[in-house]
């Protein structure tokens, strides 16, 4: 039980020390993340597409 108090007692004195980051960074972090995955997969779909139309082309 020592070890279980001690472990939830750094626990807490961990994130005491963490800088969170502001609203502001996560909102603009998240953008950055769906911009790019939204990019992602379109470039993948007309690869996609492309591959498909050669493999029509050629069978």
């Amino acid at each position: 039980m020592k070890k279980i108090v001690k472990f939830v007692r750094e626990s807490v004195a961990e994130l005491k020390k963490v800088i969170w980051p502001s609203r502001e960074d996560v909102i603009s972090s998240v953008k950055v993340v769906l911009v790019s995955t939204v990019l992602i997969a379109v470039v993948l779909g007309v690869v996609d597409v492309l591959l498909l139309l050669g493999m029509d082309l050629l069978f």
